[in-house]
Parts: C-alpha cells; structure tokens; sequence
C-alpha cells in the first residue's frame, strides 16, 4: 500500500477537521479555535457551548480496517493535550471554566464518512 504525500495527508487531515467542525456546530457547539498550538502540542478543535469548553481531538481513518481511530489517542498524545489546554486557558483567561476532552473519529472520506463522538473521551487527571 502506498504511503500518502505529507500534503495529501494534511489535506485529509483538514477534511475530517471541517467535517467535525461541521457537526459540533450543528450540534450548538461555537468552535474557538482550530489547530491552536503552543510549546506543549496542538489542539485540533477548541469548541464552547454555554459554561463548557471542550478540547476535541479528531482521529481519521480512510476504512475501519485497523480499527476505530479513537483507539489511536495513546496516552502520551493525552498527556500533550492536557498540557496544551490549561495553557490555553490561561493564555485567554478562561481559568474558571469548566472543561473536558472528547474525541471525535472520523471513518471514510467525504460524504460517506461516519462521525463518532466520544464526550469526555479522557480526563486531565490522567
């Protein structure tokens, strides 16, 4: 099997982004930022609705083959994201905000592709 280009790649990686985007808004959600990064990682969707800010991480897969790409958030990349979200909250004074990490998977391309969305998905705790 053929390894995509990195821009093949990051074209894919943006579709399944804007189609997450897509559905956390109709699902009432305002997206803040996307791909916000500092010094700890990368957020790929920073969404608020009402008092809750929700980090969403999304995971894509052309097939489900290998798996369901939530299964791909090790540990470690859970770690980056925790970090990266409370230097977030800090850098827009959102301290006392509520918050928490869902995980949206992304199976398929286009408009054949299937939306998981896993609230809660991991914990700053860790």
């Amino acid at each position: 099997m053929r390894r995509a280009a990195p821009a093949e790649r990051r074209a894919y990686g943006n579709a399944g982004e804007e189609a997450a985007v897509r559905f956390l808004e109709a699902q009432g959600w305002r997206v803040r930022h996307r791909n916000w990064t500092c010094r700890f990682g990368e957020l790929d969707v920073v969404a608020e609705r009402d008092d809750l800010v929700c980090f969403v991480e999304v995971r894509m897969r052309s097939t489900a083959t290998w798996g369901d790409p939530s299964h791909s958030v090790s540990f470690a990349k859970q770690r980056r994201v925790v970090k990266a979200a409370l230097r977030y909250l800090f850098a827009h004074d959102l301290r006392g905000r509520m918050f928490r990490f869902d995980v949206i998977s992304v199976v398929g391309r286009g408009e054949r592709a299937t939306l998981e969305h896993i609230p809660g998905a991991f914990d700053a705790g860790m």
